[in-house]
């Protein structure tokens, strides 16, 4: 017994004493009552960190509380906007959205150019997943050169054009290819109906739709508009997957409608290929006006080129040969020098000239005719195109005279219509002239035109006598001329150009049916190094219908002709009539003229009449 309780007593201190007990009986509430009173006597609990140790832990938590506010304030409000833009960059993209550039329309509304929707093809090459294969397919549909467009792929770039201007068609079947890290972009690419026949005149644009040359160029702040844009939201993968908005919409650009008709445009065109094209000729160009307001029908160039398909265009292929290239025009000048001086007194229609035998020494140079004319009249001077009897008329005149009047008619003067790299021509200051030098360009040479100063200035004669200007916009306004030579000079100046469409004269072959018709022929040897090549000619012509009123004043140039005919009666003469009745035609001018059955009796070649050679005049070069 003793040893059980012995083993079952302990000791427990507490609160600084001892508690004794033995068995459980130990733990009652008598014994135990006292001693939560004594917990706070503890020396573990009555323990103190030093003050300053203290104050630095507090200051510590504290200003780590303060730089996490103030780096929220920093990130949250103070620079807010940098941190917005830095996500914006990652995720938010603006895409330029273009505008639709302006139409060019013909006097009739007809579309001369126009802008068609078409895709832009390019890739993130960071993204991109095609094997060699795909490549190839790609390249086949884009007809490139696949070898070009795998290296192209392979850029440590995140943009890569593929191919611009990609019609609609072939931009779904490269989509279907499924190509990953390839991306399409709308845009728009010009489209010109009537291809070569106005290439020249109406210009074309680049692949940023800027205009590049022609009208394209001229008025490209009007056709251009304004692109706008568009925010959106891109995954990683480039894919719009939301539209933030904020953006600006496109504006489009404007129309602008020319004076120019596309039925005459093109009849003036082809009608002018042919006659380079029979005659093996360098170059030719021509020019159609209206002649009661100066607006331009049609203006073409040969050779040219489709501005749908440039990749084997030339240099000279764009050349607007009408507006851009002078040359001496020969003996399209002398209706505009007799012209002054009948204004001026100096010779009436009856006025004769003695011009055998053919040839007249002037200051020491020798000028002819082509044949021997013998005495004629005024009107015979236009109508055999006789340089002597010229040369005579112009030695009657003052140089001031002669001067005045080709600037009067704007020669030697930058056209004023909008269009680049209009050539001005040369007409030296009066002053500054020889003797032979009025002679000389009285009758064309020693000055230099273009074709389309030339059909301006045979305006002096179609109008009344007064010069109006020229235009290649449509207007309803009414042309302000200014009355260069009488009525009375005009009308007198018209019956003689009628006679050169005449049997007779040097341009029979102007002479369409069931109009009247005039003008003037012009051969001119052109000159190199440091003379003339008697080899090498331009040929000229101006004409216009009907006589009595006219309606259109046309002039055609073709350069140096190789294919055995060089006079402009021969070359650039049968333009016109081809030209001039379909033009009428089309502008609603009624024959002036009975038409004769277009079936004719059958004249066998040798009971044809054969025409002496004395009876054909030319023009003398």
């Amino acid at each position: 017994m003793k040893k059980r309780a012995a083993a079952s007593s302990f000791r427990i201190p507490l609160g600084g004493r001892l508690l004794q007990g033995s068995g459980l009986g130990a733990f009652s509430s008598r014994n135990l009552g006292p001693a939560p009173r004594q917990t706070h006597s503890s020396p573990l609990l009555r323990l103190r960190l030093p003050p300053g140790r203290a104050w630095l832990v507090k200051g510590l938590l504290y200003l780590a509380f303060i730089a996490l506010i103030g780096r929220a304030l920093w990130v949250q409000v103070i620079t807010t906007n940098f941190y917005q833009q830095q996500g914006d960059l990652r995720f938010i993209r603006t895409i330029e959205l273009p505008a639709m550039r302006g139409r060019i329309l013909d006097r009739h509304g007809n579309i001369l150019a126009s802008s068609i929707p078409v895709k832009t093809i390019w890739a993130d090459p960071e993204t991109l997943e095609a094997d060699p294969r795909k490549v190839a397919e790609l390249a086949q549909l884009l007809e490139l050169n696949a070898a070009e467009l795998q290296r192209r792929l392979s850029l440590d770039r995140q943009f890569v054009y593929v191919k611009r201007q990609v019609d609609i068609d072939t931009a779904r079947k490269v989509q279907a290819l499924g190509i990953k890290g390839i991306y399409f972009s709308p845009s728009y690419k010009r489209y010109y109906p009537e291809g070569s026949a106005a290439a020249q005149l109406v210009g074309f644009t680049d692949l940023e739709n800027q205009g590049q040359a022609g009208v394209e160029l001229t008025f490209q702040k009007d056709l251009a508009g304004h692109s706008g844009t568009r925010k959106v939201m891109r995954d990683r993968l480039g894919n719009v997957i939301e539209d933030v908005g904020g953006g600006v919409p496109p504006v489009n650009g404007d129309d602008v409608q020319l004076s120019i008709d596309s039925k005459i445009q093109y009849l003036t065109y082809q009608a002018l290929k042919d006659a380079v094209v029979n005659n093996k000729a360098k170059n030719g160009s021509a020019v159609v006006l209206d002649a009661t307001n100066g607006q331009v029908l049609a203006m073409a160039n040969y050779p040219s080129f489709d501005p749908n398909h440039r990749r084997n265009m030339t240099q000279s292929d764009m050349r607007n040969y009408a507006l851009t290239d002078t040359f001496e025009p020969g003996s399209v000048m002398k209706p505009i020098t007799i012209a002054a001086a009948l204004q001026a007194g100096v010779v009436t229609p009856q006025t004769e000239f003695h011009t055998a035998p053919g040839c007249l020494n002037v200051y020491g140079n020798n000028i002819c005719d082509d044949l021997d004319n013998g005495t004629i009249a005024l009107p015979q001077v236009i109508q055999y195109s006789s340089n002597v009897a010229t040369s005579k008329i112009v030695m009657r005149m003052n140089p001031r005279i002669q001067w005045d009047m080709y600037t009067a008619v704007g020669l030697g003067q930058r056209p004023q219509v909008p269009f680049p790299g209009a050539a001005s021509g040369l007409v030296r200051p009066w002053e500054k002239w020889r003797p032979i030098d009025a002679v000389t360009q009285g009758f064309g040479y020693g000055i230099s035109v273009s074709t389309f100063q030339l059909a301006h200035a045979y305006l002096l004669f179609a109008n009344h006598g007064r010069i109006i200007p020229a235009t290649l916009l449509k207007s309803t306004a009414t042309p302000q001329g200014v009355q260069v030579v009488s009525p009375l000079v005009a009308r007198e100046m018209r019956s003689m150009l009628a006679l050169v469409t005449q049997q007779g004269g040097t341009a029979p072959g102007a002479a369409v049916p069931g109009y009247t018709t005039g003008g003037k022929t012009g051969t001119a040897w052109i000159w190199k190094g440091k003379g003339y090549d008697k080899h090498l000619f331009r040929a000229q012509f101006v004409g216009m219908a009907p006589i009595g009123h006219p309606r259109i004043v046309m002039a055609i140039s073709v350069d140096q002709p190789s294919g055995g005919k060089h006079f402009g009666g021969d070359v650039s003469a049968p333009v016109f009539a081809s030209v001039a009745p379909q033009a009428l035609r089309i502008l609603g001018v009624p024959p002036d003229l009975p038409v004769k059955p277009d079936v004719a009796p059958a004249i066998t070649a040798a009971a044809q009449p054969s025409k002496p050679a004395s009876a054909l005049h030319k023009e003398g070069a």
